[in-house]
């Protein structure tokens, strides 16, 4: 007994021993060959800055950045985060040394919903991402596939306006009103014409919760994503919940992917609906994904991944701004009154908003612009992550720490703006 107490105490010191001349070494290690980081808030042990976090995330990293200046850093559990609050700083990120941070900071959530990168908004920066993003440029949002669908688009406004006239007099959801229209038309620029009546309800009514929970998830603060040795425990459940997310997304494309891999016809009819003014996105990509050249570069799971970007990217985030726009309009009435004004000049009062109408409608510009200044869809935009180490603002940011881009503090700045908290259409 005293020979295992002997030795638990011997372990002890030679264990204490180590820590002691780690820390030592610590200190005296040359200044040189420490980077020199920003500033920053001081943490806990292991836990950093963790369990001092506000729910208003944007609200709270904006007062440190009153107390550590533009750019400051902090520890979140294992994970060096930067904190840049300057536009000058912000530049020399997107601008300057775009290349570095092109990265996204990963995420669990982000891994297994982009089925393990293999889309445009997490994908890696080379070649892979590069395709894609072509790809998605070229035959999505070309000059010549929006000139086609504009009808698509007109119709699905002209069925909102006549869905809001026909319930006058009771209240309606502007945001599930602009969701709404927003994923019937992407819908129809991924599908095409060939997915009508109750199958086309019933995709709308599965994906739109899906997609939904997806974004949920991949906003939710993630145990895993700060504590990497704790990844494979799963604490929070959120690898389990995306992956079963995947799942219902793969049971509501598998088939349709599969028609059309099966049924040539389909490139035919995809070719005819365009001259209706609709395009059908996934045939391209089925077409593209069945050619030989592009084996290495598309599949199923990049086609899947594709479709939850545009979806989750095209509708979330416009129906979110025309309700914020809708309230800033009624708690600003003269503010809407000469919006109104604008719209009778310029399109009357017995026509319908044309898109040609937009370049025309500066007022209601200016309102728009104004909007998403006070209320960014992401305060912080997408983390970043830098592929190697570099320099901002004269501190070392490391390779692999995760950078947020404070816009809703600098748009907010009262040194770049004149009253930023109030709503004024300043280019009006």
């Amino acid at each position: 007994m005293n020979l295992q107490a002997d030795f638990a105490l011997t372990v002890a010191a030679v264990i204490l021993t180590f820590i002691i001349l780690w820390s030592i070494r610590k200190l005296v290690k040359p200044s040189k060959q420490r980077p020199f980081l920003p500033p920053g808030p001081l943490g806990l042990p292991i836990v950093g800055y963790l369990p001092f976090l506000r729910k208003d995330l944007h609200h709270q990293f904006t007062e440190l950045a009153g107390k550590y200046g533009p750019i400051y850093k902090l520890w979140i559990g294992n994970k060096l985060c930067t904190v840049i609050s300057s536009p000058s700083l912000i530049k020399e990120v997107v601008r300057d040394h775009d290349k570095i941070f092109a990265n996204r900071d990963i995420t669990v959530a982000a891994r297994v919903g982009s089925y393990g990168f293999n889309d445009i908004a997490w994908s890696p920066y080379g070649s892979q991402w590069r395709n894609l993003r072509k790809l998605f440029v070229r035959e999505m949002l070309s000059n010549t596939n929006l000139v086609a669908s504009y009808n698509l688009r007109k119709d699905e406004v002209r069925k909102a306006v006549q869905e809001i006239y026909s319930n006058s007099g009771t209240p309606i959801d502007i945001c599930e009103l602009a969701l709404k229209i927003d994923l019937n038309v992407i819908i129809n620029l991924i599908w095409g014409g060939k997915i009508q009546g109750m199958r086309r309800d019933r995709i709308l009514a599965d994906l739109l919760p899906v997609i939904a929970e997806m974004l949920d998830l991949l906003l939710k603060p993630n145990i895993s994503d700060y504590f990497p040795v704790l990844a494979r425990f799963d604490i929070q459940g959120v690898e389990k919940k995306m992956t079963t997310l995947v799942q219902r997304v793969d049971v509501i494309t598998e088939d349709t992917i599969n028609e059309r891999m099966k049924n040539p016809s389909e490139k035919s009819e995809a070719e005819t609906t365009k001259k209706d003014g609709r395009t059908d996105f996934l045939q391209i990509l089925v077409d593209l994904m069945q050619d030989e050249n592009n084996k290495e570069l598309l599949g199923k799971a990049q086609i899947k991944a594709m479709l939850i970007n545009i979806i989750g990217g095209g509708t979330d985030t416009s129906s979110t701004t025309i309700e914020w726009v809708m309230a800033e309009l009624l708690c600003h009435p003269k503010v809407m009154k000469k919006v109104q004004n604008e719209l009778d000049e310029v399109v009357g009062l017995d026509n319908i908003v044309e898109e040609s109408h937009i370049p025309k409608l500066a007022y209601l510009d200016a309102v728009l612009k104004e909007t998403l200044r006070l209320h960014p869809i992401g305060p912080f935009l997408t983390p970043r992550t830098p592929s190697q180490s570099c320099t901002i603002g004269g501190y070392t940011i490391p390779k692999g720490s995760a950078i947020f881009l404070n816009v809703w503090s600098i748009q907010r700045n009262p040194l770049a703006w004149e009253n930023p908290l109030e709503f004024n259409q300043r280019d009006s």
